[in-house]
């Protein structure tokens, strides 16, 4: 037992790389998702097709790799040719590698809603944004919430990549302290962290469908 309150400190710092990765994540990539999937649905086919390449160059090519080619690549691209250290690098990798889901999640929700209740806002005289603001947001979020959790959970497993950047995220926490003691306890201990962290996530969004349900078709 005193083992393993000795290792809680590390393993506590390397959480907190991971939560922090995890929120910037979710503030950056949520918002974005939205617009993206607004512009995908837009009337000027250019912007459909703009953003349908977008995500799907995202949601084609693995993440690490996309992380790996914002870090040491992205020095050499012509014009660009900045170099980030490396948690801004994870934080543009993961936010743009999520925005590419969620604006996939968030367009479905948008197209599963019926068609004549957009017509039923603009008798009532509803602008376009306020149709979508008072109207079919609410419903949409509503329709979203079961995958946009799984894609969350997602979200806190695939932050312990940062590790290909040398962040002392939790896994690596964890690693270090296995090969420093030859013993598999501070994996154990870290899954639990991870289990506690999808348990919270998992209770938040059963609360945020519960809320939600008001929002009936």
């Amino acid at each position: 037992m005193d083992y393993i309150i000795q290792m809680l400190g590390p393993l506590w710092q390397g959480t907190t790389i991971t939560l922090k990765l995890f929120f910037i994540t979710l503030i950056l990539s949520i918002p974005l998702g939205l617009i993206l999937a607004l512009m995908r649905l837009s009337r000027f086919r250019i912007v459909g097709t703009i953003v349908n390449g977008y995500i799907w160059l995202m949601r084609g090519t693995p993440l690490m790799l996309q992380m790996l080619f914002i870090y040491y690549a992205l020095p050499f691209v012509p014009v660009i040719g900045v170099r980030l250290p490396d948690f801004p690098a994870a934080v543009v990798a993961f936010g743009l590698n999520y925005a590419a889901y969620f604006a996939e999640i968030f367009r479905a929700g948008i197209q599963s809603i019926n068609k004549g209740q957009y017509e039923a806002a603009k008798v009532l005289g509803l602008t376009y944004p306020q149709t979508m603001r008072r109207i079919i947001l609410p419903q949409m979020i509503k329709r979203v919430l079961p995958p946009l959790s799984n894609e969350t959970i997602t979200l806190v497993k695939d932050t312990s990549l940062i590790y290909v950047l040398a962040l002392n995220d939790l896994l690596r926490a964890a690693r270090n302290i296995v090969q420093r003691d030859f013993t598999i306890t501070p994996f154990i201990v870290a899954a639990v962290f991870y289990l506690i962290m999808t348990l919270i996530l998992t209770w938040g969004f059963q609360r945020m469908e519960k809320r939600y349900a008001v929002y009936n078709d």
